[in-house]
């Protein structure tokens, strides 16, 4: 659920947002970094996968983008000394605009990453008291807020079922309901936890987590950006380019896994999916999760 921990001697970090990036050799090791090459890092968050391409040889370049304007902020400070080979774009990467320049790779690590979990006031996490917040784009409208607080008990219920594969989606939609309105991210935790039967409130997986998780993606549209990406990803890249996905839940690696097999511009170089070895997952608890997929750009065209 989460791409990043929260401090790395491989980085420079700056400012408020920290970012480690997971799976790192092996995503650089799948985009095979060539010289000269121009790659796209389509969650730049504060730079780690972008570092590493540019620091692949000497005149490679990238083009970061991040929703979060605060990533982009903090990937700025830590990767200045590439400025001349680096360029910025805010925004979703469902929303790049078409560039006439195909790029040698790409990179995505989805999720939120701790940047974001860390960071109290952004309210992506029950472990702080904090507003209903959840945008990675803060200049959008839609909070987790106006979700649990105004949207109907059966569009709750299709959203923690469908994003969160909670199996008490409908008694949790109505005990939302008939309580609301909630202010704080804790108050809802609480909240989600008492409605469960009391054999499922003591586990190590905060009865809260499933909830929470299904709204970051709705507000997001999260998975509606993956499916973007994954269609658009073949006609950005040249061919013999790469791109690399990193996933954190069944909902994202099943659509990277279908989305790359279905695709006949895209060779699978990834049988199955690559997880962290046992020494990134004991120094970066939070990559415990994590899948790295890979495919190829081939040379034929859409049939669409």
């Amino acid at each position: 659920m989460t791409r990043s921990q929260t401090s790395n001697s491989n980085q420079n970090q700056t400012g408020g947002f920290s970012h480690v990036p997971v799976l790192l050799g092996e995503s650089i090791a799948g985009l095979a970094v060539r010289p000269g090459g121009h790659y796209l890092d389509a969650t730049v968050g504060a730079g780690g996968h972008t570092r590493s391409i540019l620091e692949a040889a000497s005149d490679v370049r990238v083009t970061a983008i991040d929703r979060d304007d605060e990533a982009i902020s903090t990937a700025r400070g830590n990767l200045a000394e590439y400025r001349d080979r680096l360029e910025f774009w805010q925004g979703n990467f469902a929303d790049f605009p078409p560039s006439s320049d195909e790029f040698d790779g790409i990179i995505a690590d989805l999720g939120v990453s701790s940047g974001q979990l860390d960071i109290p006031e952004r309210g992506f996490s029950f472990r702080h008291t904090a507003p209903l917040d959840m945008r990675m784009d803060r200049q959008q409208s839609l909070t987790a807020d106006e979700i649990i607080n105004h949207w109907d008990e059966r569009k709750l219920a299709d959203i923690f079922y469908h994003y969160g594969e909670e199996r008490f989606s409908r008694r949790i939609a109505r005990a939302i309901v008939g309580r609301r309105p909630f202010q704080t991210t804790t108050d809802l935790a609480a909240a989600i936890a008492r409605t469960l039967p009391s054999r499922y409130r003591y586990v190590k997986i905060h009865p809260a987590t499933r909830v929470f998780q299904a709204l970051r993606i709705a507000v997001n549209e999260e998975l509606a950006s993956l499916e973007t990406l994954l269609d658009r990803a073949p006609s950005l890249l040249k061919v013999g380019g790469r791109i690399g996905v990193i996933s954190f839940h069944s909902l994202e690696d099943r659509r990277v896994k279908h989305g790359f097999r279905d695709d006949p511009q895209l060779g699978v170089l990834t049988k199955k999916p690559i997880v962290p070895q046992g020494s990134e997952q004991v120094a970066n608890p939070r990559s415990r999760s994590a899948k790295l997929r890979v495919a190829e750009r081939l040379n034929v065209r859409s049939t669409t």
